[in-house]
């Protein structure tokens, strides 16, 4: 039996990932989360086999729940998801040990066999965006200048440009204002941007965020 904590902030969206999960004899839903916070909680009562995990929610959101789970525990096997099907999104989740990354545009049978996989400790990634992850790393002459944020710059510039302030992230990162900061700071200067409006445009441009 694969047992799955299951976090998404949509309950409508977690009751379809659950009915579709338990469709599956050796599938088990043993708990639910609607924030990030929730999930580290949730991981240490559970010990679940798998965590299937919504990036985008409120509060400090899935990299960095991801980040906390894996650094409590190495072994996690954790599967992303994201309504934002880019390359950029996937790299990050990979480099931050997940196991898996899955766009919510993918076919419904594509999260039991991501599950299924990642459960095996195998990592998984749905065609599509394993062949713009190998088309990215082929064009490595024209890479994006985001690319060049360190993984903790990303998730600062992502969320300035969904239009969340310098308080409301160092809160969501239990980080301080001043140390976000520092990271705008280095985000603009590697971005060359000069305010939130042009780091929201890059944002959109990328496929970041929905305009």
């Amino acid at each position: 039996m694969i047992r799955v904590l299951l976090v998404d902030d949509h309950a409508v969206v977690r009751m379809g990932f659950r009915l579709l999960l338990q469709s599956v004899p050796d599938i088990s839903v043993i708990a639910e989360a609607d924030s990030g916070e929730a999930a580290c909680q949730l991981y240490v009562e559970h010990n679940p086999d798998v965590v299937v995990m919504d990036l985008a929610m409120p509060g400090m959101g899935g990299l960095e729940a991801l980040r906390r789970i894996r650094a409590r525990q190495p072994q996690a096997q954790v599967l992303t998801l994201s309504a934002q099907d880019d390359p950029m999104h996937a790299r990050r989740a990979l480099q931050e040990g997940a196991l898996g990354f899955l766009s919510k545009r993918s076919a419904p049978e594509a999260l039991l066999e991501a599950v299924t996989i990642v459960a095996a400790g195998r990592r998984y990634l749905d065609p599509s965006l394993a062949q713009k992850l190998a088309l990215a790393e082929f064009d490595g002459g024209t890479k994006s200048p985001v690319e060049r944020l360190s993984e903790r710059e990303f998730e600062v510039f992502v969320r300035l440009a969904g239009g969340a302030t310098v308080q409301r992230i160092a809160a969501d990162l239990n980080l301080s204002a001043s140390t976000i900061g520092t990271h705008l700071y280095n985000i603009k200067q590697k971005l060359n941007v000069a305010n939130q409006s042009e780091l929201t445009l890059i944002a959109i441009r990328h496929g970041l965020i929905n305009a």
